[in-house]
Formats: structure tokens, sequence, C-alpha cells
């Protein structure tokens, strides 16, 4: 049994399962540091580029409660070594991919691995840490390695691409998989699974995922199709009969993918609109702002990774305890308020930096505002996500906020991007030179961002409910608070 397990052991488990969350959380920063040599090698488009991110972002949110579900039917650590395994491919095909379709389909095939792998590790850990203190603890440990990750990822990225090549970024996934799934066999127990865990709900898992992505197919080609085209029209209103036919289905089968209940508590509900306005504008961020340093500004992959450093740095601190104690200052609502509102100052500088900037004046004090604000939000968001719900359903309640981050930042960077390109456009028929136009779509992007950071601010400082109780989820503040 988990319990039986020895304390070290446990702590080992765990770094086991950090390591393979760590390689997910790798691929969705490593990746934004390496577009600019992606688009040139293969040839795409600024508006088709925005797939490379997109395809592994909608499998990975489509699929991340699907994930949870099959881990309880099939069991976790069986579940856990599937998704390795085939992030692990999916990664070997992405870096041999030599065209823009092998690239994409593989990127999809990532999307749905790291899902599985992020949606039963949590379950892993909630399993091996039975004991509140420890549990809190180990939540720690993951949080900072998901932070953490972001700081690894664009440094990592930007010494492989500068060094070898962009197929690096995704090749070095090969080693880390191979160990962590070999390591996940020694030391992570098989549970059995409960004769009456959940049924899938298939239906709801195609429906909302086929949705979600011909809306940004759409939106991603309505600069080129034309936004009154029946191409662009005909696939928004598919998308539209799709998520009706997903809230029916939610709303009739036994076993749903989203309980439709969950939604009617405040600040479940509130918290996921949150997600998806903030995630919006973050994953805009991060795409955009490396096209502006790259192809703006001239940096190479290096100082790419370099000039992201801060924010990733300051979001890590953050996660190792600085949150938890302003959560039990200030309550949930003052953090998320305060830290989305300078998330969209720095994503406000950011319109405003010149063709010609500098890396002190116009990129440094951008970044740190967002590491700043994201830093201390995010934990307050999961925490409101998870405050209306009893501890057996934290899980779900997790799980809804993850996927309304994913989706958020699907859909949010596919209209940003598309509105980038459209405003290029514009300024280059107008006679703008090259760059000139290109940095002013990118000035739009980041403005329409700092609007989506300001609305979801204002949704948490005002909507959300201020008596909070974040302790009923199972996980209290003042442990996550504690040092190790």
């Amino acid at each position: 049994m988990v319990n039986d397990l020895d304390a070290r052991k446990r702590w080992l488990a765990l770094i086991v399962l950090c390591l393979g969350v760590l390689m997910i959380v790798l691929d969705t920063t490593i990746v934004n540091v390496a577009l600019p040599s992606i688009r040139e090698d293969l040839g795409f488009t600024e508006t088709s580029l925005v797939w490379v991110v997109n395809a592994y972002m909608l499998t990975f949110g489509g699929f991340l409660l699907l994930g949870g579900r099959l881990g309880d039917l099939y069991g976790h650590r069986r579940l856990f070594l599937a998704g390795i395994t085939l992030f692990t491919l999916a990664s070997l095909a992405c870096g041999l991919a030599g065209s823009q379709q092998v690239l994409i389909a593989a990127r999809a095939l990532q999307g749905l691995g790291g899902a599985v792998v992020t949606a039963v590790a949590l379950s892993l850990i909630m399993t091996l840490f039975t004991d509140p203190a420890e549990r809190a603890k180990a939540m720690g440990v993951y949080g900072f390695v998901c932070a953490g990750g972001g700081s690894i990822g664009v440094l990592l990225g930007g010494l492989l691409t500068s060094t070898l090549s962009w197929h690096w970024v995704f090749l070095v996934n090969l080693p880390i998989g191979i160990a962590v799934f070999a390591l996940c066999l020694r030391l992570i127990p098989l549970v059995r699974t409960p004769a009456h865990a959940a049924r899938l709900d298939i239906a709801g898992a195609v429906s909302v995922t086929l949705s979600l992505m011909l809306a940004v197919y759409a939106i991603v080609n309505g600069n080129e199709a034309g936004w009154r085209s029946a191409q662009t029209l005909g696939l928004l209103g598919t998308a539209a009969a799709l998520m009706v036919a997903f809230l029916v289905i939610e709303s009739r089968v036994r076993s749903p993918l989203m309980p439709l209940r969950m939604l009617r508590l405040r600040n479940v509900a509130t918290s996921n609109v949150i997600g998806v306005l903030w995630a919006a504008a973050m994953f805009a961020w991060f795409f955009i702002s490396a096209l502006y340093l790259q192809l703006v500004l001239g940096y190479g992959p290096m100082q790419v990774g370099l000039a992201f450093l801060p924010a990733n740095l300051i979001m890590a601190a953050f996660s190792l305890g600085l949150s938890a104690k302003l959560v039990m200052r200030f309550g949930i609502r003052a953090p998320i308020g305060a830290g989305l509102l300078l998330a969209a100052a720095g994503l406000a500088l950011f319109a405003m930096a010149p063709a010609d900037g500098s890396f002190g004046v116009h990129v440094l004090p951008g970044m740190v505002l967002l590491g700043f604000g994201a830093g201390m939000a995010l934990n307050p968001v999961l925490l409101a996500a998870m405050s209306d719900v009893e501890p057996t359903e934290a899980g779900l309640a997790s799980g809804l906020v993850n996927t309304a981050f994913m989706m958020g930042g699907a859909l949010g960077l596919a209209v940003l991007a598309s509105i980038a390109s459209g405003r290029t456009q514009a300024l280059t028929l107008a006679g703008a030179q090259a760059v000139e136009a290109l940095n002013g779509g990118y000035h739009a992007a980041f403005l329409f961002g700092a609007v989506f950071a300001v609305v979801a601010a204002l949704l948490g400082l005002f909507v959300l409910r201020p008596d909070q109780q974040p302790a009923r989820a199972g996980v209290t503040v003042e442990a996550l608070a504690e040092p190790e």
C-alpha cells in the first residue's frame, strides 16, 4: 500500500513525478525561444506559426480532464507511464520533423501526452502524501517545479537553438522521458483502481476539443480568408454548434467531463473566467515578446532566453512561499487584483516599446512587472477555484481551472496574433517600414492583452466572494507558507 512506503521513497517518488512534469513545463516555454528559427526553416507565415503553440495547447487543454478520468479508470501509474511514453515519442517526431504538417501533428500528440501526465501526477501526489503537512510541502515542491521550469525552459531553449538547432529543443526530452519511465517503475507503487471508477466522457471530450480547434483555426486564418467569408463564418458557426452540443452532453451524461453544477459555484465560475482572460494575456506575452525580441530588436536565441529570466525567477520565488504569505496577510482578492494589474502594466510597457528599444529601458521593466504580477496572482487563483468545493472535489476544481488556463491561452493567442498580423498588414499598406509595421502589430496585441488582464483583475477584486476558506480543499495556506 502507498501508506506503507517509507518517507525516503515517497520523496524520491515525488522527485520522479516532478521530473516528468518539468519536462511538460519545459516544453511550454522552450519552444517560444525557437519560434523564429522554426519559422525560417519550415517556411511558416506569422499567423500559421501560432499553430506550433496552439496545436499543443488545444490537445493539452481538451484532454486534461479526460486524462484524470482515464487515471481513475485504468490506474494513475499506468496512465502516467503511458503519458510519458507518448510525450517522449511525440518529442522525437517533433525533433525529426521536416515539414509544417509533421511538426504540428507531433505537437498535438505532445499535448495529449502532457495532459495525461499533468492530470495524473497531481492525483499520484495526493495518493502518496496523505498527511496534510507533508501533502502541503509536496504541493509546494510541485508548484516550484512548475514555476521554475519556465526559467530553465527559456535558457535551455536559447542555448540549444543558438549552439545546435531548434530540433534539439524537442530532442532534449528523450533522455528525460526514458529516465522518468524507468524510475517510475521502481519507485511509484501500483494502486488498484476501485471497480466503481467513473466512466469516460468521450463525446464531451471530442465535442469540446473540436469546437475549440475549429474556433482557433477560424480566428488564426481570419485575416487571410476574410472575416465575413463563408469559410470563417462556417467554421465559427460549427464551433458554436459543437460547444452547445458539449453543454448538452455534460448536462445529461452520468460522469461528465465538466460537471456543470461546478460552474454554479460563484468562486469556481469566477476563477475560471479569470483563468481564461489571464492566460490569453500571458500566453500572448510569451509568444509575441519572443518574436519582438528577435525580429524587431535582433536578439539571438540565447539573448531571448536571458531576457525572460528575471520574470521567470520572480515567479519561481513566489511559488516557494511568498504568494501564500500574501494570501495569509491580505486574503485572496487583493493579491489577484494587484497581481493582474501589475501584469497589465507590464504589457502596457511592451505596447509602448520602440523598434530600436534597449533592454534596460524598454524590456526589463515590463518583464519584472509581469514576473511580480503572475507570481502574486497564480496561487490565489487556484485557491479561489477550490475554495467553494469539498476536499473530495478539489482535484476536479483544479482540473477545471487548469483547463480554463490552457483553452484561454489557445484562444487568446489566436485572437491576439491575428490582431497583430492585421495591424502589421495595415501599416505595411500605409507605407510603414517592415520593422515598424511588425512592431506596430505587436503593440496592438500587447495592448489588447493588457485589457484582458485589467478585466481579470476587476473580476478578482469585485466579483470573487471575500470570505474565503482556502483550507476546505485539503491544503492550508499556512502549511504552504512553511519553510522546508
